[in-house]
């Protein structure tokens, strides 16, 4: 066995002797000398060495990618869900499309986004893995992380393979109409008017081995499970535990009673194959259609918000047709339950509200009392009286203006003028009373 020669390297009296190229070349020498030594060792298992550019800092590890990777980014454990090998059928294919569409849970490993997503094999691992897997996550950007909730908003089945798409999927919508644009002249408007968000929802596809089999929705969550966890509630559970038992049970069961609202309807059947509208004399009304023949037929005729006839139609046997209301009683009109409880809530109406005089007590008008209130009994007051004004007060009449509220007083007369002496002229002018003689 050879062994390397020890390198010996003398540092230089001053460092401003050496350029930065032979400092770089110094330290890349260094590693290759470590490197080599590490080579001629000998060792039995095999090691990674890794070197920091920045610090040259020198680890090993093991040859495996996965250990240098987040464990949340390694290769899954396969399941083992017994699959049929019938090819999935038009029915078969409606009723799983009907119990994944908007199904919620929570995620167990990170989500990127962008079109392509990850694929999970049914029954097998999961692509991309390890280095790939967060190189996706890096470069696109993380959609939900492990334990967030996920929706599926979207599921699309192909020959081999269902796509999810998870809240919201990828994709913009209408990718295609944004470059286009619509206008005479000068004037140019775009087709779709948006603030043009990036989507932030992921992608999961459910390869297969040829085609898609004969599958259940429960069969779909158990091969989805090392992704996406499904032991919560899901929507039709959270629903119908506000629900009475019995139209719990139908809901469950997929049944349809006379009297459901369409939401009932939908979480127990799903959306209809097929709708029609008509008019029964003079009612309007719609009418869902679920299933084909060979197989059962079910009509369910809709006025307003609620089911008035339920039609099942069976190969060779007379319809049987529903009519009697059999909710009623059971919910109330706003569809919440009926409960023993009082309720302690109480409602305040805001605003000018218009009362029912036949079922509503007019509103009280404004007090300062006090709720419960009632004024003190007076019991010294006697019969009513006529009221009497105070009469004015006597006051010196003789000068003008004393009494302000009594009548004005009239124009005082003018003192009586002296008789004039006998032989005096009578034209001549007669002296001021307020002048003084004159001596």
């Amino acid at each position: 066995m050879t062994r390397p020669l020890p390198l010996k390297a003398t540092p230089p009296a001053h460092r401003s002797d050496i350029g930065p190229r032979r400092s770089i070349s110094l330290r890349r020498g260094a590693a290759l000398c470590l490197m080599a030594s590490f080579l001629a060792a000998g060792t039995l298992t095999a090691q990674v060495i890794t070197i920091d550019t920045h610090t040259g800092a020198v680890t090993t590890g093991a040859t495996s990618n996965n250990a240098q990777v987040d464990r949340r980014y390694r290769q899954i454990t396969p399941t083992h869900v017994q699959l049929d090998k019938t090819p999935l059928d038009p029915k078969t294919r409606l009723e799983l499309m009907r119990a994944l569409q908007a199904e919620q849970g929570f995620a167990m490993r990170p989500f990127p986004r962008g079109h392509r997503g990850l694929t999970l094999e049914a029954n097998g691992k999961l692509n991309p893995a390890g280095e790939g897997y967060l190189n996706m996550v890096v470069s696109e950007g993380l959609s939900a992380k492990p334990g967030d909730r996920i929706v599926l908003t979207d599921v699309k089945i192909d020959r081999s393979r269902i796509v999810f798409d998870l809240n919201g999927g990828p994709d913009p919508k209408h990718r295609i109409l944004r470059h286009i644009q619509v206008g005479t002249g000068p004037m140019m408007n775009p087709v779709v008017q948006d603030a043009g968000q990036d989507p932030v929802g992921a992608r999961l596809t459910l390869a297969f081995n040829g085609h898609v089999p004969e599958l259940t929705g429960v069969q779909v969550k158990a091969l989805l499970a090392p992704m996406i966890s499904f032991d919560v509630k899901t929507p039709i559970q959270a629903f119908t535990d506000t629900l009475p038992d019995k139209l719990k049970d139908a809901i469950l069961s997929h049944h349809v009673l006379v009297g459901m609202s369409t939401d009932m309807v939908l979480f127990a059947m799903g959306p209809p194959e097929r709708k029609s509208r008509e008019t029964e004399g003079q009612m309007p009304f719609e009418e869902w259609i679920y299933g084909q023949p060979p197989k059962d037929v079910i009509f369910v005729r809709i006025n307003g918000n609620s089911v008035i006839r339920v039609e099942v139609a069976k190969m060779g046997q007379t319809p049987v047709v529903y009519t009697k209301n059999e909710v009623e009683g059971l919910m109330r009109t706003d569809g919440t339950p009926l409960s023993a409880e009082v309720s302690q809530t109480k409602k305040v109406e805001m605003g000018d509200v218009e009362r029912d005089p036949d079922r509503q007590a007019p509103t009280a008008p404004p007090s300062l009392r006090n709720p419960g209130e009632t004024l003190p009994a007076d019991k010294d007051h006697g019969a009513m009286k006529p009221v009497q004004f105070p009469k004015p007060a006597a006051t010196n009449t003789s000068q003008p203006g004393a009494n302000p509220d009594g009548e004005p007083s009239a124009q005082p007369a003018p003192p009586a003028q002296p008789p004039a002496p006998s032989g005096s002229d009578p034209s001549a002018p007669k002296p001021s009373p307020s002048s003084s003689p004159s001596k």
